[in-house]
């Protein structure tokens, strides 16, 4: 009378059994951030990258986070191609000449007002332009989706309200467009990596830095400033969230590829909502405790800047051309200025909500991509 019990139970173990063997198999990434825990490119980027690789691919995919001592923001692109790392932060921005299509469309910061917005219009152009492709092939390297800061501020060790306030400063700069404002300003630019400027700016090599105002979180620089210009100079969203080495991507089947990129694309909105908006009003707060002044620019500031924006479209055109042989560059910036309008419209339309801008995401980009051969 005890066989239907005694079946059951059988099968539950085997169901079990199976389940176990499933888990086991499951092949975790090793996955680099590049970038310390309570950065937003770390947490939620990489943190909440696991588990929703675990929900895309049902189990089949998972990670394992390593720390900036295996894999730094300046060698991630070695890491990745020797195969220490499988999937990282990679910045094009710090490889202008191995990354010339992308970095043309990731130098137009200016041009971005939503940061959902230019990170859907990064993600539709990277993944849809051909050129870009080859020299992401080229590094043995597979995109899967990018994410946007904040707009990015001015902070500093004196006040800055004008544009003559400006004069004879040496920033901190994170990619040539910026470099170029500098410049424009009558300041002196300084390519330090972000993670340096802490130290940079305590020990009096640089007088500030354009950047997020979250950095007061992300590299506590509460200590080394004492004033935020709310600027609004467009957000940094050339970051490729989740670049996958090429070895790692062709041992993936079509439907985990597809998984992997989901999950990289809801990982990157989830990221900006965190860099966005969470830390801004959490930065602003840090700041006025720690007596760091909050100003607001002056028109001629403003003025200025916009100037400089829309002559540079021109400028990055001929210098891309010019440098690093981009070919038809101006059409290509263009069909970038498009997409930020389709995608600042998208964003009007769906809502500043991380779920509902990677589904957008997915309809308009990954939908329409073939996995079987995409990256490969």
């Amino acid at each position: 009378m005890h066989r239907p019990l005694f079946k059951t139970l059988a099968i539950a173990a085997t169901v079990g059994s199976l389940a176990l063997a499933s888990h086991a198999q499951a092949r975790d990434l090793r996955l680099a951030p590049g970038v310390p825990p309570a950065h937003p490119a770390h947490t939620p980027l990489y943190t909440d990258f696991v588990d929703l690789l675990q929900s895309e691919s049902e189990g089949r995919l998972g990670g394992r986070i390593l720390g900036t001592e295996v894999a730094s923001l300046g060698n991630m692109r070695n890491a990745i191609r020797s195969g220490l790392v499988e999937a990282g932060l990679l910045l094009p921005a710090y490889f202008p000449a191995d990354l010339p299509e992308i970095n043309l469309v990731g130098d137009m910061a200016l041009l971005g007002t939503n940061s959902y917005a230019m990170a859907g219009a990064m993600t539709e152009y990277i993944a849809t332009c051909e050129a870009c492709q080859e020299e992401l092939k080229r590094l043995g390297i597979v995109y899967t989706s990018s994410h946007s800061t904040d707009t990015y501020q001015i902070l500093t060790t004196t006040p800055v309200e004008t544009a003559e306030d400006l004069r004879g400063l040496r920033l901190r700069v994170g990619g040539p467009q910026y470099s170029r404002w500098a410049e424009a300003m009558g300041a002196t630019p300084a390519s330090i990596p972000v993670g340096e400027t802490f130290e940079s700016l305590s020990q009096g090599v640089i007088d500030g830095t354009v950047a997020s105002i979250a950095d007061i979180i992300s590299f506590r620089l509460e200590d080394v400033i004492s004033h935020v210009t709310m600027h609004d100079l467009g957000p940094f969203h050339s970051p490729i969230s989740h670049a996958v080495g090429q070895s790692a991507w062709q041992a993936l089947s079509p439907e985990d590829r597809e998984a992997l990129a989901i999950a990289s694309t809801k990982a990157s909105a989830l990221a900006i909502q965190r860099w966005a908006y969470e830390m801004i009003d959490e930065s602003k707060a840090l700041a006025e405790e720690h007596g760091i002044e909050i100003i607001e620019p002056s028109d001629d500031l403003l003025a200025a800047s916009q100037a400089f924006a829309e002559e540079d479209i021109e400028r990055a055109a001929e210098l891309a051309e010019r440098r690093h042989g981009v070919s038809d560059a101006r059409n290509k910036l263009d069909r970038f200025i498009g997409l930020v309008d389709k995608w600042n419209a998208i964003v009007e339309e769906v809502g500043e909500d991380p779920e509902a801008v990677a589904d957008a995401i997915r309809r308009e980009v990954w939908d329409s991509v073939d996995f079987a051969t995409y990256g490969t």
